[in-house]
């Protein structure tokens, strides 16, 4: 400790001795080496860890993806009618601006007008309660919403 205050001691003698000029001069280097060393302990890696977020933001999301696929090729098949029935219930959720046709193992939806939502959610409803994929999509921007249509096929082939 007393090499410490020494050293200190030294420091001031030799700093009391310089002219006012000089001991701006050290003044204004000691904020500058006080400002990279705030600047490379602290503000550097969190502005590194900022660019790297979409990154591995993207990285989850695809991981996310991967494991609810994973999830729902796990779940065993549905019955064709069950599914059916699903995919019927899910439409009438939509109202009119959505109709289904039915034909063999594939099912066809129709929408006019549809929100980006709406359709989300008949999705995810067609995939998790009926076990269906999308196998075709002709969606075409209109307004505020979806015309078009869009193919899911049923059955356990999947």
């Amino acid at each position: 400790m007393s090499a410490l205050n020494d050293t200190r001691s030294q420091l001031l003698a030799s700093y009391s001795r310089l002219d006012a000029r000089e001991r701006r001069m050290v003044a204004v280097i000691a904020i500058a080496l006080a400002f990279l060393v705030l600047w490379l302990a602290l503000v550097r890696p969190a502005w590194n860890t900022l660019d790297a977020a979409p990154a591995l933001r993207a990285q989850a999301d695809a991981q996310l993806l991967q494991m609810q696929a994973k999830q729902l090729r796990a779940l065993p098949p549905v019955a064709a009618p069950v599914a059916e029935q699903v995919l019927k219930s899910a439409t009438d959720e939509l109202g009119g601006k959505a109709k289904l046709a039915m034909q063999g193992d594939r099912a066809t939806l129709s929408v006019t007008g549809i929100n980006g939502e709406d359709l989300r959610k008949w999705l995810i409803q067609a995939r998790g309660g009926a076990r269906a994929r999308p196998v075709e999509a002709n969606l075409v921007r209109a307004g505020d919403g979806y015309n078009g249509t869009l193919v899911v096929a049923i059955g356990s082939q999947q």
